[in-house]
């Protein structure tokens, strides 16, 4: 038996592994602004199924930044709850499908209406508590 085509399929796999996980080699990172009204101060708690980042305190317009490595399997998600004067909001602040080709540095302005991805060119509505 020939091994040229084993040789060829592992180099035609490694080819495709590298250029559809090209994306996984950089790290992303996730900034959370307090852009709260009137110089709220905003408690924030982010979580993935493996990582607790711990409980932020966010002085009006600061921000609180981390970063990762996206999955291979592509289901990368971070949620966070969010605090401020009485009110709990929560909101997935980094979803793989979703984020991966926006951004590689994700800058989400926490507003009392929801949060908004860079400068407010995208934003969402704050999850319902169930």
């Amino acid at each position: 038996m020939n091994p040229l085509p084993i040789n060829w399929l592992l180099s035609l796999t490694l080819v495709f592994v590298v250029s559809e996980a090209g994306h996984l080699l950089h790290k992303t990172d996730v900034l959370i602004y307090n852009d709260l009204d009137g110089g709220t101060d905003l408690t924030l708690h982010c979580k993935s199924k493996n990582n607790d980042l711990g409980i932020q305190h966010l002085a009006y317009r600061n921000y609180f930044e981390f970063n990762f490595r996206p999955s291979f399997l592509g289901n990368t998600l971070f949620y966070c709850s969010m605090q401020w004067n009485g009110t709990m909001r929560w909101f997935d602040i980094y979803v793989e499908g979703r984020d991966v080709s926006r951004c590689i540095r994700c800058l989400w302005y926490v507003r009392p209406d929801g949060s908004c991805l860079s400068n407010y060119e995208i934003c969402y509505h704050w999850k319902s508590v169930a």
